[in-house]
């Protein structure tokens, strides 16, 4: 079976991970569920939603050059029922503060690969880290 990104299948909890949950999408093939897209809301552990051997309805997000596969729970819900949960609105992170808060509080490309996500968030910890030791030794800490 040819995984194609953007289909709806079915699949089977093989590992839950803190950071994540893999799903056997087919006999030789299996995917990763961040725990950003386990479930609406926040997820503080993956168990509490999901335990191994469970079967699980997933959207293919994205496929890489290495063939790993990007999967979400929350995409494969049915658009009223992420709407009623708040997914079909702006997702909005940080606050209402102003200013260029990197990216946040805007709407959230979930096409975007999971490598691509990491590599803005830690451009952006870094810049946000620089900014306070800048900050703390101008304080004379």
């Amino acid at each position: 079976m040819a995984v194609q990104v953007g289909s709806i299948i079915e699949g089977k909890v093989t590992a839950i991970k803190p950071f994540g949950m893999f799903v056997a999408i087919s006999e030789t093939e299996q995917g990763l569920v961040h725990i950003s897209q386990v479930a609406n809301g926040f997820v503080k552990d993956i168990n509490d939603h999901f335990s191994v051997g469970a079967t699980v309805k997933v959207k293919v997000l994205s496929i890489d050059d290495a063939g790993k596969i990007s999967l979400s729970v929350r995409a494969a819900l049915p658009v009223e029922e992420r709407e009623s949960r708040g997914e079909g609105r702006e997702e909005r992170r940080g606050g209402n503060r102003g200013g260029d808060r990197g990216g946040y509080g805007k709407r959230v490309d979930s096409a975007a690969s999971f490598e691509d996500k990491m590599k803005k968030w830690l451009k952006h910890s870094e810049e946000n880290l620089a900014t306070i030791n800048k900050k703390q030794a101008k304080r004379g800490y």
